[in-house]
């Protein structure tokens, strides 16, 4: 079993750039703004031939438990319950604060083998200030610079011998945790691999229940919640398993509309969601269920249809609504006016506070999964599409017919269409919307991005080159 290290420390010392140095790869923002990591993060690090599991975690302050600090802390406290070994990073150029004191305290009372890491030291800058960290009990301190990379092979020879005995009083047949996350979005496995994960993103607006959603699924609170808008900022991936089938779960931050986004770390959150959509295969879009389907719902849909992910709408707040019926009708007007390229979205009413309708989400991602990965068989596509030209032949143009005469299935995920036509630059979007449509209704796509691409046909008697003598 992989050991777990958990970088822990106060506000702006550098844990997330120590993490993304050890991952290998910018995977957590990273601003000058203190408190930027709220949820712990992990990922699979490596520091020559060693390799761990890295946790990243929330600046430790000396909070309430019923505050939005509060909960951050309460999810440090618990990377580091379940670590094997803690990096304790703090500013040698700022020197010791009663924080680090009371931080070190803790994890002496924790008895975890802990390794102090002095950030900060590139240029020989800090320097003065080590001599004073020996006051913290935890031995000597190592200089290091997490934005340069110096001082590594320091922390090498330290984590060495300390991971050498973790992994030895792990039993060998020991398997992790099924919630452990993992890294942020990466490129989807391809189709068939068994033990490739579903890569499922949950997005939406600030402050609609996302991560109450996930937490609900997983059960367990794993992800920090509260009534203030925009806690998320990280992409946070949980591996997690739903009927034997694996999945990647993707917290991402809430997407608000881009004339409202004049803050510098809400524009890389978004970024960060935006790549997390990309990347997935499914996603789930979740709405607050009281303010009915809004305008920047719909652009985030549209978005995830771009990017040709299958979608799945997740009503939440289901339980504040008194009139059910009516909410429902008024969403799947709004879809049918709005979403039209996604005909047939699936619609799930949830509560994720209460856990109402929540059952029925996951197997409608399954479903929607499968739609996304279908494949048509030429000759069964080419019999459909001789029926839907006989019913409606594309219309003539300038009294010259337009003859669409062979299509096939270029590939799923999502399940994309090429047609060979003898004018496909003629061919009206109309005529095109109702070869999707009849897709849809046909073969049994509806709810997911379909893509049909026009191509110009061989003309059989075209003049192939001189004639033989």
């Amino acid at each position: 079993m992989t050991v777990n290290i958990a970088i822990v420390g106060r506000p702006n010392v550098g844990k997330s750039t120590l993490f993304n140095r050890l991952a290998g790869r910018k995977m957590a923002i990273v601003d000058d703004t203190p408190g930027v990591t709220r949820d712990r993060r992990e990922a699979e690090g490596r520091l020559g031939d060693l390799s761990f599991r890295i946790v990243d975690t929330a600046g430790f302050e000396n909070a309430r438990a019923d505050n939005l600090a509060g909960r951050m802390q309460a999810q440090t406290k618990r990377a580091i319950e379940q670590a094997a070994v803690a990096l304790f990073v703090i500013d040698a150029r700022t020197g010791l604060v009663p924080l680090d004191r009371e931080l070190a305290a803790t994890l002496r009372r924790s008895g975890l083998p802990t390794v102090l890491v002095a950030n900060k030291c590139e240029g020989r800058a800090g320097e003065a200030n080590l001599a004073e960290t020996f006051a913290l009990g935890l031995g000597a301190p190592i200089p290091l610079s997490a934005e340069h990379g110096d001082g590594l092979s320091l922390l090498y020879d330290a984590l060495r011998p300390i991971v050498d005995a973790a992994e030895a009083k792990t039993p060998e047949d020991a398997t992790p945790d099924s919630t452990t996350p993992d890294g942020a979005a990466s490129d989807p496995p391809a189709a068939g691999a068994s033990e490739a994960p579903l890569h499922l993103a949950v997005v939406g607006r600030p402050n609609v229940g996302k991560s109450t959603l996930i937490n609900r699924l997983i059960g367990d609170e794993r992800l920090v919640t509260g009534p203030e808008a925009g806690i998320t900022r990280d992409a946070i991936a949980i591996d997690w398993s739903f009927r034997g089938r694996a999945l990647r779960l993707f917290d991402t931050a809430g997407l608000r509309r881009r004339g409202r986004v004049d803050d510098r770390l809400e524009e890389r959150a978004g970024a960060d969601t935006v790549r997390a959509i990309r990347f997935a295969h499914v996603v789930v879009i979740v709405i607050d269920g009281t303010a009915g389907l809004e305008k920047q719902d719909l652009t985030i849909a549209d978005q995830v249809i771009a990017e040709g992910r299958a979608p799945v709408l997740a009503v939440n707040k289901w339980d504040l609504l008194g009139a059910r019926d009516a909410a429902v009708a008024g969403i799947s007007h709004r879809l049918e006016n709005s979403l039209s390229q996604v005909r047939g979205l699936r619609v799930v009413p949830l509560s994720a506070l209460t856990g109402e309708g929540v059952d029925a989400l996951l197997p409608e991602v399954m479903t929607i999964y499968d739609v996304w990965n279908r494949q048509v068989t030429t000759p069964r596509l080419n019999r459909w599409l001789a029926q839907m030209t006989d019913r409606q032949a594309p219309p003539s143009m300038h009294g010259r017919p337009i003859k669409i005469r062979y299509a096939t299935q270029t590939k799923a995920r999502p399940p994309t269409f090429l047609l060979f036509a003898n004018r496909p630059e003629a061919v009206p979007e109309t005529y095109v919307r109702y070869l999707a449509n009849g897709l849809r209704d046909e073969f049994g796509f509806a709810g997911v991005p379909l893509r049909l691409t026009l191509r110009r046909s061989r003309n059989p008697y075209a003049a192939t080159g001189p004639s033989s003598p």
